[in-house]
């Protein structure tokens, strides 16, 4: 059977394109008009990623293996209907199973379960049916985890019916939200945003010291504003960026590990963030806008960790950018391709303007199908004019979603897309747009599926209440320390995702977690953000680490040598949650103006005493003891104690005088290795 990521680079087989065209386009219909239930929706999204999944993931074309995966997708796929057949008799049933409940709840949890082993392999199926089977069997564990027992009636309706379990708050997101914005993604990286991304960061860096590196960085972050798929951005951005870092002196495992960390940063890059953004503002009751405020901060934070990081290895090791004249110019890139910002620009001004992230990811994937018909059909349009037309009827479809609503901006975009198509481009246009469609269903398809088995622990939590037994367990292991309740945590979290993606892995431990520091003390946005960041930072941890391993082939290095280099990167951004803990303003949470500035400035210098330690480089290269000195000086800063903040300042103004004094003393070819 095919791995994921091999599945990822093939064409999808004729039929399976289609079923995802259709797939994208129930999504887009059920987001612009809302016709059914969000029941319905949940399980019918669910029902198409069992047939994508199945068929797709099956093995070599011919086999028996494909005649098998699509008789369980369509399986899949119909049992999803039984929601939609029967919603009104499962409405007044509530939870009163009948033998054909029963089939469908079982059979469907189980495709799920094979489904997710088929993505994502064996590590979060098993750890979901370690909570199943201690749902069927909790009651015979001695100890505080024993709970009262439950049929296998009460399991089923809770994980197969209901709103608890494979249709819960996860699928519910990931069917609603979740898929939009995957889309919009799509859509624009078909139309070209990588290239301008590319484009771009290399003419702003790529001639700066250690510049290859950098625009690495740059154009992660910058992808990240768009496609929340760590793992995605490695193959999609490394394909240039690892290539071009060898070729300037960087090691492969090196050149890898900067581009794992810098794609792993996009997930918490607003205003996307790896889809956790949307399951965090569902899962807390709050606007999404508070989420990205929580997380803007920390994610500049991040990327300013890994460039400085690279900045100084660039340093250490005496490499060089490249040629001023070998960068393309970046603001000629923007002027080439400046209509792709356009939906980016409306999708964050919605967003902020505090429209819902449905209405806003609606707009802007509109923007999006407009933008795309019309850069392709009025390609070379003679007479010019045309192209003033198409720039007119644009802002007209703008203006129809403001005075009349999604449903007639839909219509203006259909309409504008048939007269497009009459254009002697219009048929290209057709072809990137369908092309997008599906490939915003199957870049969905991990995403969907982790939501989809993780409501399977949701669910076992919310019926067993295993969480309130568990919080008060490691309370009281940490209730003296909050220190030590956030080192267990972070451990968790890392633990945790050795095997399992950044989405599962944060509803897991926010469900366990996030209530236990609440109870410290923390405030809850920020125990989720601290949750979110660590569950990042696990796909770079050995021996696992998604991401390093994504960038391997392309690197031609062993994965776990790039994840090790990842870590070294990252390895100062792992004070920023523990700065959050302890002084919320770095999330924008109370605290006066004076108070964010502050707590700012302490990060940045601690994470340049974190890289310099790292690194082994600051102004020159530094000796073992100074590296531990600046590593400690840093850690005095993590704290919001006045003592230590003042000791710490006080150490690293001392290490900067003795270490820029004995840098003049020294010749310069013995600043470099």
């Amino acid at each position: 059977m095919s791995s994921a990521h091999d599945i990822a680079d093939q064409p999808m087989p004729r039929a399976v394109f289609w079923i995802a065209v259709v797939f994208s386009a129930f999504q887009i219909w059920t987001a612009a008009y809302s016709p059914i239930s969000s029941q319905v929706i949940r399980a019918v999204h669910v029902g198409f990623v069992l047939l994508m999944v199945f068929t797709l993931y099956s093995g070599p074309r011919g086999s028996l293996g494909v005649k098998l995966g699509w008789l369980l997708g369509v399986l899949g796929f119909v049992l999803s209907l039984y929601h939609w057949v029967y919603e009104a008799d499962l409405t007044a049933r509530a939870g009163q199973m009948t033998s054909e409940d029963m089939v469908v709840g079982i059979l469907t949890v189980a495709l799920v379960f094979e489904a997710t082993r088929r993505m994502m392999g064996w590590a979060l199926p098993i750890i979901c049916g370690l909570f199943l089977a201690y749902g069927l069997f909790g009651q015979y564990i001695p100890g505080p985890f024993m709970h009262r027992g439950y049929g296998l009636d009460q399991i089923v309706s809770t994980l197969g019916f209901g709103v608890e379990g494979i249709y819960g708050t996860p699928t519910y997101v990931s069917s609603s939200y979740i898929y939009l914005f995957i889309l919009f993604g799509a859509f624009l990286e078909q139309a070209g945003m990588i290239q301008l991304f590319s484009d771009f960061s290399m003419g702003m860096v790529g001639h700066t010291r250690g510049g290859p590196a950098k625009v690495s960085v740059v154009s992660s972050g910058l992808m990240g504003t768009i496609n929340g798929s760590g793992v995605a951005n490695v193959v999609t951005t490394g394909q240039f960026t690892i290539p071009l870092m060898k070729r300037f002196g960087y090691s492969s495992a090196f050149a890898g590990g900067v581009e794992a960390t810098s794609s792993m940063g996009g997930q918490i890059m607003p205003p996307v963030m790896g889809a956790v953004a949307f399951i965090m503002a569902e899962t807390l009751n709050i606007a999404y806008v508070e989420v990205v405020k929580a997380a803007i901060i920390p994610a500049l934070l991040y990327f300013a960790t890994a460039f400085l990081t690279v900045h100084l290895e660039a340093g250490r090791r005496g490499l060089h950018g490249l040629a001023k004249k070998d960068c393309p110019d970046p603001w000629a890139a923007v002027r080439k391709r400046w209509y792709l910002l356009l939906p980016l620009i409306g999708l964050v001004v919605l967003l902020f303007s505090g429209y819902t992230p449905l209405f806003s990811g609606t707009i802007g994937l509109g923007l999006t199908v407009i933008l795309i018909f019309g850069a392709a059909a009025i390609q070379g349009a003679r007479p010019p004019v045309l192209r003033y037309v198409f720039w007119l009827l644009l802002g007209v479809a703008c203006a129809g979603f403001v005075q009349f609503g999604v449903t007639d901006f839909f219509v203006l975009i259909a309409l504008l897309a048939v007269a497009l198509l009459f254009r002697q481009h219009g048929r290209d246009a057709l072809r990137l747009a369908l092309n997008s469609l599906a490939e915003g269903a199957r870049n969905a398809l991990s995403v969907a599926a982790a939501c989809a088995l993780v409501g399977v622990i949701i669910g076992i939590i919310n019926l067993t209440g295993v969480a309130a037994e568990f919080g008060g367990q490691v309370i009281a292991v940490g209730e003296n320390s909050l220190f030590l309740a956030l080192f267990l945590t972070m451990i968790t979290c890392l633990v945790l995702g050795m095997g399992i993606p950044t989405i599962p892995n944060y509803i897991i431990t926010s469900s366990l977690a996030a209530p236990i520091l609440l109870k410290l003390g923390v405030p809850l946005i920020v125990s989720h953000m601290f949750v979110f960041y660590f569950g990042i930072m696990a796909d770079l941890t050995p021996p696992v680490a998604l991401a390093a391993f994504a960038a391997a082939p392309i690197a031609r290095e062993n994965g776990l040598k790039i994840s090790i280099q990842a870590l070294r990167v990252a390895a100062a951004g792992f004070v920023v949650p523990y700065m959050a803990v302890y002084s919320p303003a770095l999330m924008l949470q109370g605290g006066t103006t004076w108070d964010v500035v502050y707590v700012v400035f302490k990060a940045l210098l601690a994470i340049t005493l974190w890289g310099a330690g790292i690194t082994g480089f600051l102004k020159t290269r530094m000796n073992l003891f100074e590296r531990v000195y600046v590593v400690l000086a840093a850690a005095l800063l993590v704290a919001a104690v006045p003592m230590s903040d003042e000791l710490g300042f006080a150490a690293t103004a001392l290490f900067l005088i003795w270490h820029l004094a004995r840098s003049r003393r020294l010749p310069p070819q013995a600043q470099v290795v």
